[in-house]
């Protein structure tokens, strides 16, 4: 409670400290906000050296690690001592930090699943219901050698990696643009971009990365929805067939750059019995199956929609959500069609991923055959414009 002018401006100075430093101006877009964990029940960080906490009831302080984070009724619980705010900011002061996130109950005899991170930056550590999430605060070009380092191989030619990094770039600013209002630019896993923190990055992906920094792909002067796959093997993909976005810049193009990709044609083998239970896991009410039956078709080839005949009656899928149902690792990409159905449903296909956008192992051999990355990224993302940052407008287009 505020009991004088004094000790509010106090309050209020101590507030805008905190916020600063854990909440800067969205416009910072050379600082990106990637949700290591939405859903921790602890959080332990450690480090070299000292570290900085911000707290928004106490302002910042120096402190030794380790830092073990917990909920507790009124805000957060760090070791031993009970804070009343619900977020801390930890700085790393230019060091590696070392992130060990708990997921699940921490209770005796309850076991967790444990995923540990080192990262640069600071991480914000916050009360999310009745968990934690757990934010890297990380610089621009930073995020995306890890990026690059972690998508592709890092001894692709150059002007792969150079067109890797562009797309990667451009990719987290469209994601910051559309979620200012949200407490993440992007997840570090593969629903967004593959992130594994702070790893040694090839000095060749090091060089591509600042070859083209600051570079990014624009539509209209803003980032473009730089998506990405491994292999198109065939046309790319409609956006309008995996999102339902209707994108000048991620149309279909022709690909025929990518068969030496080892996913370029591949084959699975699930059993019946095992893909009901994947389906009933996904929500769909399904009994015994009878048939599968892909039925309509994008203009890429891929399925579009597939009508499941089952002991409950009849079920129309999206090929992409019965891909997802499956496990993405498990059918890699609905370029598809059914070899058996009998005991066992078995797939022969062509590719993976989505196959929207850039074509990752065709963009490789078109750097082996001599194109530049400016020309490769033309030519998957057509009608789009290469722009320093700087010249970017980083705010989403208003419908009129």
């Amino acid at each position: 409670m505020r009991r004088d002018v004094y000790t509010g401006m106090v309050g209020l100075f101590i507030s805008l400290v905190f916020f600063t430093v854990c909440c800067p101006p969205e416009s910072t877009a050379e600082t990106i906000r990637v949700a290591l964990s939405r859903q921790a029940a602890r959080v332990t960080i450690l480090s070299p050296r000292h570290v900085r906490l911000y707290l928004p009831s106490n302002g910042s302080t120096i402190r030794s690690t380790p830092l073990r984070i917990e909920r507790n009724a009124h805000g957060l619980r760090i070791n031993s001592q009970r804070m009343k705010s619900n977020k801390v900011l930890v700085d790393g002061r230019k060091q590696t930090l070392r992130v060990k996130i708990e997921q699940g109950s921490t209770g005796k005899g309850h076991a967790t699943r444990v995923r540990d991170w080192n990262v640069g930056g600071a991480v914000l550590v916050q009360s999310v219901g009745p968990q934690l999430s757990a934010v890297n605060r990380v610089d621009l070009e930073e995020y995306v050698a890890e990026v690059v380092n972690g998508e592709i191989n890092p001894h692709w030619p150059g002007e792969s990696l150079k067109a890797q990094a562009v797309a990667a770039r451009t990719y987290v600013l469209y994601k910051k643009m559309l979620r200012k209002k949200e407490p993440y630019d992007v997840a570090a896993g593969v629903q967004d971009q593959v992130y594994e923190g702070k790893a040694h990055v090839n000095p060749t992906v090091q060089q591509a990365v600042h070859d083209t920094r600051g570079r990014v792909i624009t539509y209209q002067r803003r980032p473009i929805f730089a998506a990405y796959s491994s292999t198109a093997a065939g046309p790319t993909e409609d956006a309008r067939f995996v999102w339902d976005l209707d994108l000048p810049y991620l149309k279909g193009v022709e690909c025929p750059f990518d068969a030496g990709s080892p996913r370029y044609a591949w084959q699975v083998s699930i059993p019946l019995q095992e893909l009901e239970r994947h389906l009933r896991r996904s929500g769909y009410h399904v009994g015994t199956i009878a048939t599968i039956t892909p039925y309509t078709f994008t203009p890429s080839g891929r399925v579009d929609r597939l009508r499941i005949l089952h002991s409950l009656g009849a079920l129309i899928l999206r090929g992409q959500d019965f891909r997802r149902a499956v496990g993405y690792s498990r059918i890699f990409s609905t370029h598809f069609h059914i070899e058996r159905l009998d005991k066992n449903l078995v797939l022969e296909g062509n590719g993976s991923g989505h196959g929207v956008g850039l074509c990752q192992w065709g963009m490789k051999e078109m750097a082996e055959l001599g194109y530049d990355y400016q020309t490769i990224l033309r030519y998957y993302y057509p009608g789009t414009k290469l722009l320093p940052l700087r010249k970017v407008k980083l705010a989403p287009q208003v419908s009129s």
